[in-house]
């Protein structure tokens, strides 16, 4: 007999359901399948009501972040094999509203997102004529880390404050902020600021580490988070003491 293995997947259908409740599928074992593959299985040869978000199947997109097991994960990175001989508990990830099933409401993170002013802010627009800003290989090495966020909220999902707290900006957004703050072409710090170093920006996060620990492509949040407090009370008192204010 062909091996087997067990989810157990949070269903909720607004329209029908008063609350979230756990149903059972048995799927087949294969030593290469993902959780996500499982789930593909469940919804293409048992329930086609099941829903989920992905797209890439890479690890690219961010699109699959999920709670498996207890722990926010992308699932197109967790693999079956890891969990043999076990159940595979699969819940939507946490701190989100669910849409459906497995589907969160992502409306609050998109709102964080934009408020950091996600792109490079120019003093001044150049024609296309003039050609590119340029940078250098050691400018960009300075924020390159950063720029690997795909946007999976695994870090939301993972972080006490943004669970305690729905004002805080969170993870994903301030280590964005800081990547562009750090980049060499930018000039929109002082714009960001206002969001970014207000109570709810980076002085609300207490240092847990947890987003970093779940980010699957090692941006390190925490630490980008850390190092815009450090920038920020340096720019606090260049304002203070020195005679023309920040320099």
């Amino acid at each position: 007999m062909s091996e087997t293995i067990t989810l157990e997947v949070l269903r909720y259908n607004p329209e029908t359901d008063s609350e979230p409740h756990f149903q059972s599928f048995v799927v087949p074992y294969h030593e290469d399948w993902v959780v996500l593959d499982a789930l593909n299985h469940v919804k293409d040869h048992i329930d086609s009501t099941l829903s989920y978000r992905w797209s890439c199947h890479m690890a690219v997109c961010g699109s699959c972040g999920l709670i498996i097991n207890g722990e926010p994960k992308l699932g197109c990175h967790a693999f079956v094999r890891d969990y043999r001989g076990g159940v595979i508990k699969i819940e939507p990830l946490d701190h989100f509203p669910i849409e459906r099933d497995l589907v969160i409401v992502m409306d609050d993170f998109i709102e964080k997102l934009s408020s950091v002013k996600p792109y490079v802010i120019v003093k001044e627009e150049k024609p296309v004529s003039e050609g590119e800003y340029i940078q250098t290989p050691a400018q960009l090495k300075v924020f390159k880390q950063y720029t690997q966020c795909i946007n999976c909220m695994l870090c939301y999902a993972a972080c006490p404050q943004y669970a305690m707290n729905e004002g805080f900006v969170g993870p994903a957004a301030l280590a964005l902020a800081h990547r562009y703050n750090m980049d060499s072409r930018d000039c929109g710090k002082d714009e960001r600021a206002e969001v970014v170093a207000s109570n709810e920006g980076i002085w609300e996060c207490t240092f847990v580490g947890a987003c970093s620990e779940v980010c699957p492509k090692h941006v390190d949040p925490a630490a980008a988070i850390q190092q815009t407090k450090i920038a920020a009370s340096l720019d606090w008192f260049k304002a203070l003491l020195l005679p023309g204010g920040k320099k």
